[in-house]
C-alpha cells in the first residue's frame, strides 16, 4: 500500500518534473512518422511501447519476450544504428545529471531503466514490476 502510494507519487512527479511528458511526446511523434512511412510500423509499435513507459516508468519494467524471433533481433540492429545508440546515450547523460543532486535520484534511476529499452526496444513488452 505505501510502496504504491510512493510509485504514484514518483510517478506524478516524473511526469510533470522529470521529463515524462517531453519523453512521451517525443516518443509518440517519432511512432506517428514510423507509421506514416509503413515499412517501419514495427518501429513504431516499439516507439509507442517506449512512449507508454517513459510517461508512467515507476512500478514497471521491461522484460524480453520469448516469443521474438530473428526478424525482431535483425531489426533490433537496424535500430541501434540508426536511433537506439543515441537514445541510450542521453539517457545516460541525463541520468547522470539528475543524479547529481539527491531530489533528482529518483529520475536519473528512472532515465537509466529506460537505456535499455530505448537502445534494443523490440520483442521487449512493459510489465508491471513484482
Amino acid at each position: 500500500m505505501l510502496a504504491d502510494m510512493i510509485r504514484f507519487a514518483l510517478n506524478v512527479l516524473w511526469l510533470v518534473f522529470g521529463g515524462g511528458l517531453v519523453l512521451a511526446a517525443g516518443y509518440g511523434i517519432a511512432a506517428l512518422i514510423c507509421f506514416v512511412l509503413v515499412i517501419t510500423i514495427p518501429f513504431g509499435v516499439a516507439s509507442l511501447r517506449l512512449a507508454v513507459y517513459s510517461l508512467w516508468p515507476f512500478g514497471r519494467t521491461v522484460v524480453a519476450r520469448p516469443d521474438a524471433g530473428v526478424a525482431s533481433g535483425l531489426a533490433n540492429v537496424l535500430w541501434v544504428v540508426l536511433a537506439g545508440w543515441w537514445l541510450a546515450l542521453s539517457h545516460i547523460l541525463a541520468g547522470i545529471a539528475l543524479c547529481v543532486t539527491i531530489i533528482g535520484i529518483p529520475f536519473g534511476v528512472a532515465n537509466f531503466k529506460l537505456v535499455p529499452a530505448a537502445f534494443w526496444p523490440l520483442g521487449r513488452e512493459v510489465v508491471d514490476a513484482p
